[in-house]
């Protein structure tokens, strides 16, 4: 874990109710790089408990998040402006294992769970795989990043009224591939996680990963408030997650 003050460089708005929040670490700060999947915590003024947020694209110095302004602590954090400083609890979670062997991945995010894949998708294209991203949302004005991933992989968008895209839900999309995928991570609401998983085309171990969204107290493992029960016992959310296989999830 690494405890940073950054600066802000970008807090803009996106789509409806969605802003990418852009951060420089100091000059001389060296920076652990993420593991696509990961987390930060912010602490935000006025707040007594950090905001878990997904790391969406990082370079040497810089994070790129993407959140969603619902509540009172991303609502306030919605109000930083460029030049103002977050201190941020980096290099949480247990993220996506990139399985090396598959060539063919499909990447599944819902809303707010789209922003980790982003990264994930680079990574996979560095890696010399050809993923296909499926982004779900729920109308054409909560749509966001569908420019970004399309230059980097074949990319499909439905929103749930039509509006923008294919008409319907990831899984509609996920039914017509085309293609047999070798690997799938997924990221998003709980519904839209349970439905993937009954739907996903059967996969050798460890090659359907999925990721949680929990409410969370510390972010590093010691409260125990994010715990759930899996296959292997229970496990926290924020500290073995929020990455879990498939053979691992209970419902």
């Amino acid at each position: 874990m690494q405890l940073i003050d950054y600066m802000i460089l970008e807090n803009t708005k996106i789509a409806r109710e969605v802003y990418r929040l852009t951060l420089e670490a100091p000059p001389g700060v060296r920076q652990e790089l993420p593991v696509p999947g990961q987390f930060v915590n912010l602490q935000i003024d006025g707040c007594y408990l950090r905001r878990p947020i997904s790391v969406c694209d990082w370079s040497e110095r810089r994070l790129t998040l993407i959140y969603k302004a619902v509540g009172t602590g991303t609502e306030k954090l919605a109000a930083y402006s460029p030049g103002e400083t977050l201190n941020v609890l980096g290099g949480l979670g247990n993220g996506y294992t990139i399985i090396r062997e598959a060539r063919h991945p499909v990447l599944i995010g819902g809303g707010v769970g789209v922003p980790p894949l982003y990264g994930l998708a680079r990574e996979l294209v560095r890696a010399g795989q050809q993923p296909l991203a499926i982004l779900g949302f729920n109308t054409a004005d909560e749509v966001f990043y569908e420019t970004e991933f399309a230059a980097l992989c074949r990319t499909v968008v439905t929103t749930a009224d039509g509006s923008h895209g294919e008409k319907g839900f990831v899984t509609d999309a996920l039914k017509n591939v085309g293609f047999v995928y070798d690997s799938l991570y997924t990221c998003g609401p709980e519904p839209m996680l349970r439905a993937v998983y009954d739907q996903a085309a059967p996969l050798p171990p460890g090659r359907a990963q999925f990721s949680f969204e929990r409410r969370m107290a510390c972010g590093f493992g010691a409260c125990m408030v994010c715990s759930c029960r899996t296959a292997e016992g229970y496990k926290r959310v924020c500290k073995d997650g929020p990455v879990l296989t498939r053979e691992e999830i209970l419902w």
